[in-house]
């Protein structure tokens, strides 16, 4: 039979994603994966392809992770879970078309370039950075109230939304890429924080679509 998630609060039951969050785990996963080897390529070993690459891959897979989700956390608190979608989904959406960007001039580098300029797509990080925050900061909140997701893996989304939109302040603000604050920020949310995160989303979903297989054999 079916399973249904219950949120803390009291919220009515929904029917359990199934299938959905198989692949929705296994992006979360990936997308862990491809934040660690983004993380490498951009701060160790400079590589604008590989860097850009990963940000691209990242993004595209995190609209199935962000989906799954709301799948999941719509029964806590639908409009707010809504708009943690939406916010993700931009988010998202714009670390894909960043990484593009960013790719097709590490492939093809333009004659001229200005460095200084900021993203006309995502300037300074806003949506990579500063809307990805603020979504997973609301993300982080319904997964507080919701039952089936540990209580620690809010804990873990607060502190990785808090990184995130530190991120973008600095960028925004300092602007020097090589300021201390900005260096610490980003090897803590792009080595640490914002892997593990995902992988541990990836895993939560994963661990709920086992025992949904199992009860709809029952």
């Amino acid at each position: 039979m079916a399973t249904t998630a219950m949120s803390r609060s009291g919220g009515a039951a929904v029917p359990a994603a199934g299938g959905f969050d198989r692949l929705a785990g296994i992006c979360g996963v990936l997308v862990g994966v491809a934040s660690f080897v983004y993380a490498i390529a951009f701060v160790v070993l400079k590589n604008d392809g590989l860097s850009a690459a990963m940000l691209g891959l990242s993004g595209l897979l995190t609209t199935v992770l962000f989906v799954a989700l709301y799948e999941r956390l719509r029964q806590v608190d639908a409009p707010l879970a809504l708009l943690g979608l939406l916010l993700g989904l931009a988010g998202a959406l714009g670390a894909l078309i960043h990484g593009g960007y960013d790719l097709a001039n590490a492939l093809h580098p333009p004659a001229t370039s200005n460095l200084d300029l900021p993203s006309a797509i995502d300037p300074r990080g806003l949506l990579v950075f500063g809307v990805a925050g603020i979504a997973l900061l609301i993300v982080a909140t319904l997964i507080g109230r919701a039952d089936d997701f540990p209580r620690a893996l809010a804990t873990l989304g607060y502190i990785s939304a808090a990184l995130l939109i530190v991120l973008y302040l600095g960028r925004l603000i300092i602007l020097d890429a090589k300021h201390p604050l900005i260096v610490v920020v980003a090897i803590l949310s792009g080595f640490l924080v914002n892997p593990a995160w995902n992988i541990w989303v990836g895993l939560s979903l994963l661990r709920r679509h086992g025992q949904w297989s199992v009860e709809r054999g029952a």
